[in-house]
């Protein structure tokens, strides 16, 4: 018996394997006795009471099921979505179904069809509670399906479970999730006591320490190139960056709202942004593990990530902490002279007692742990996002998440003193904006590494300024 089910499966009665049928039917034609399709996107949801029903969205979008015949005896549910972030068909309502006597060797089976999935992706999930929700990812297979005809999947019902979740009541046993624009088809889903699964799932307990690209539908057409370019861009630095920031979209922000503090803060010290939108903790690893900071020699190395692996899988967050000190052993082992800055993972909801914010916050108390004040360093700049009554506005991070040119220049003005201290002679390089007349500024100050007493100064607009202390003796 798998060792992570024994305790769920211990309070089950043998009448209660007795009395669970060999097929559990969550949708042969018409859905479980009392319940309903329902399709939704991220604003709206309808239920099914005819052969269909839509949802349209802007610019031609749309989220739509019908049923169409599979065969004879069968129907099948047809879900269309087009410009979706989230398109779901669900089984849900109705009585309240035990799922546990499927955990240990049972499966969920059903027959799917692809027709058209180039620009979309797929995934199965089961609702087990208010703050649970459990996903198998099937992105890559499904797009290597299209075109193909029905296909008969099996995969193992335990694929949905963690430990402590309470399948005893569940309303929503089934739920197929598009995103992107897709045509698939289903049929004939069912839960059954044992079966031979043809479909692999991740294992919650070691997908964070696990490398792997994001295969995402949204992902998948700019992932790889990004990571090409970055290795080009590393190897143009090679061992003049000093500092080197990996992380997901927010570090990747750094190129985008963040980019003017970038320029004043980073750029003098050729340093590089290795920030992927969406990376969770495995794929920062996969990148690492590819070359990403291979022929880089940083003074400093600063971290921070982790905020996807809690809001997409609402991961543990000794899991998600686990995943950040593989990246941690990773980085040490490729850049053995580099000190590491690691950041608390940044606050993101309106309130304190956001559910994603207060996962990220276990996961800070954790990795806290990590700094052993030597070679790696841990800082938390958290408050200075946040109102006094620990709100966080949207001035700073509109989407409550990804900070703008504001929240960037927050995080580098609070980050300073630390930074400073880990970069040696960094005096040489602190600066703040000095006004130089008209429209321009002096953006960083640079002392000669041949001729003491020589500096330059950089200005906004491009130029530089040779300055010999020693001939100008007024100059502060």
């Amino acid at each position: 018996m798998n060792i992570r089910l024994a305790a769920t499966l211990a309070v089950l009665s043998s009448s209660a394997f007795a009395a669970a049928p060999n097929d559990l039917n969550v949708y042969a034609g018409q859905p479980l006795a009392s319940g309903s399709i329902v399709i939704s996107d991220s604003d709206s949801a309808k239920t099914m009471t005819g052969a269909a029903v839509e949802i349209p969205k802007a610019e031609n979008g749309v989220v739509a099921v019908s049923k169409s015949a599979k065969a004879k005896k069968d129907d099948a549910l047809t879900l269309n979505f087009n410009k979706a972030w989230y398109a779901s068909l669900r089984v849900q309502g109705g009585k309240p179904v035990d799922l546990r006597p499927y955990l240990d060797k049972g499966v969920l089976a059903l027959d799917l069809k692809v027709e058209e999935l180039a620009e979309g992706g797929l995934s199965f999930r089961v609702k087990c509670g208010d703050q649970c929700e459990r996903g198998v990812p099937y992105v890559i297979p499904a797009r290597a399906a299209e075109g193909k005809g029905w296909q008969h999947l099996v995969m193992s019902a335990s694929c949905f479970y963690r430990d402590g979740d309470d399948f005893s009541q569940i309303t929503q046993p089934f739920e197929l999730n598009g995103t992107g624009k897709g045509k698939v088809s289903i049929a004939n889903v069912k839960y059954q006591l044992s079966g031979k699964p043809n479909v692999a799932c991740p294992d919650y307990r070691t997908v964070s320490v696990t490398p792997d690209k994001l295969n995402e539908s949204w992902s998948i057409s700019w992932w790889t190139e990004r990571h090409e370019k970055k290795l080009a861009d590393v190897k143009q630095l090679g061992k003049s960056a000093q500092v080197v920031f990996i992380g997901d979209s927010i570090t990747e922000g750094w190129e985008k709202s963040g980019a003017p503090v970038w320029d004043r803060y980073y750029k003098p010290l050729n340093g590089i942004a290795l920030g992927f939108g969406g990376d969770r903790t495995e794929n920062v690893l996969w990148r690492l593990q590819h070359g990403e900071v291979d022929g880089l020699a940083p003074k400093v190395a600063v971290l921070m990530f982790g905020t996807n692996n809690t809001g997409h899988r609402q991961e543990d967050p000794k899991t998600t902490a686990l995943g950040i000190k593989r990246n941690i052993e990773e980085l040490q082992q490729r850049l053995p002279d580099t000190k590491i800055l690691l950041l608390a993972i940044f606050p993101r909801g309106e309130k304190p007692d956001d559910s994603l914010r207060q996962l990220n916050d276990k996961v800070n108390a954790i990795i806290a742990g990590y700094a052993d004040n030597q070679k790696v360093f841990f800082l938390d700049i958290g408050k200075a996002f946040l109102q006094a009554d620990g709100t966080l506005s949207r001035d700073i991070m509109p989407d409550l998440l990804h900070p703008n040119e504001k929240g960037y220049e927050i995080w580098a003005k609070a980050m300073a003193p630390t930074l400073q201290q880990l970069l040696p002679g960094a005096e040489k390089y602190a600066w703040d904006n000095v006004s130089i007349g008209g429209s321009g500024f002096v953006s960083g100050l640079i002392t000669s590494k041949t001729e003491p007493g020589l500096i330059y100064a950089r200005t906004d607009v491009g130029g530089a300024y040779r300055w010999d202390v020693k001939k100008n003796a007024g100059f502060r």
